[in-house]
């Protein structure tokens, strides 16, 4: 019996700009090593995995080398997946149950918009190193639930950084999040993410560093709605709202290939 499988460009309106994702979707529960093999396979930033629940659907994220708790640019192309094979009826909000709890998405015309717990970071002196194995000296710190944000002062140093993802790799955390100020006046901040010990060593665009960029810069810049440029090869752009304890995360997504596992 063969198992539906698609990719997906998501926050971006073209194919092969944004954040590649995997979408597998599944009749019942798979196996996690099985999952992580097919994570393997595919080895994109993310695969998904959607299993059909009376309210919703089980979500479960792997990259190529483990699992994870929280991913914003896989969520996104599910919904999308979901919408466009009409699993899900126009109008209707999908409805994830994951390990970082229920989240959801609505469709608004070409845009998806993405409710997701806010991740905050808190201020942290700088672990040993950091700034060598960065290649800057950040003028702020913070840890996040999952993650290290770290400021730069420049917008051009951000675009130039070469990090030594062997030795961050090492570092107790599961990515770097690096942003700035934007000097593009179409964007509030600028960031770039970086996740060497999850075998991912820059994700393309992330939804879930969004999580603690849209609070961190709300506060920063005195508003609730920002708009996000992460500035990877591929790049793209990421609408955020904090709404309280929750951020909203808006994109685009663009389906690139339809298949099946066999």
């Amino acid at each position: 019996m063969s198992t539906p499988l698609y990719q997906v460009d998501a926050f971006t309106d073209r194919p092969f700009a944004g954040n590649p994702a995997a979408v597998c979707l599944l009749d019942a529960e798979a196996g996690a090593h099985w999952m992580q093999s097919v994570a393997a396979e595919m080895n994109l930033s993310e695969t998904a995995f959607l299993v059909p629940q009376k309210d919703g659907f089980d979500l479960r994220w792997f990259t190529p080398v483990t699992e994870v708790d929280l991913c914003g640019h896989a969520t996104l192309a599910s919904a999308h997946v979901l919408w466009e094979t009409e699993r899900l009826k126009p109008g209707t909000t999908a409805r994830f149950h994951t390990r970082s709890g229920l989240l959801t998405a609505e469709r608004s015309g070409d845009w998806i918009e993405l409710d997701f717990p806010a991740t905050p970071p808190e201020a942290i002196e700088p672990p040993e190193g950091l700034s060598e194995l960065l290649g800057s000296v950040p003028r702020y710190v913070g840890r996040t639930r999952f993650d290290l944000l770290l400021e730069l002062t420049d917008e051009e140093e951000l675009h130039e950084l070469m990090p030594d993802f062997a030795g961050l790799s090492r570092l107790p955390v599961r990515g770097f999040i690096v942003t700035t100020r934007s000097n593009d006046s179409r964007y509030d901040f600028q960031s770039r993410f970086f996740a060497p010990a999850a075998g991912v060593n820059e994700d393309p665009v992330t939804g879930s560093a969004h999580c603690a960029l849209a609070p961190y810069w709300a506060g920063h810049l005195g508003k609730s709605k920002l708009t996000g440029y992460q500035a990877s090869a591929r790049g793209g752009i990421v609408k955020v709202e904090t709404i309280g304890d929750r951020v909203k995360l808006h994109g685009q997504a663009v389906t690139t290939l339809r298949g099946e596992l066999v």
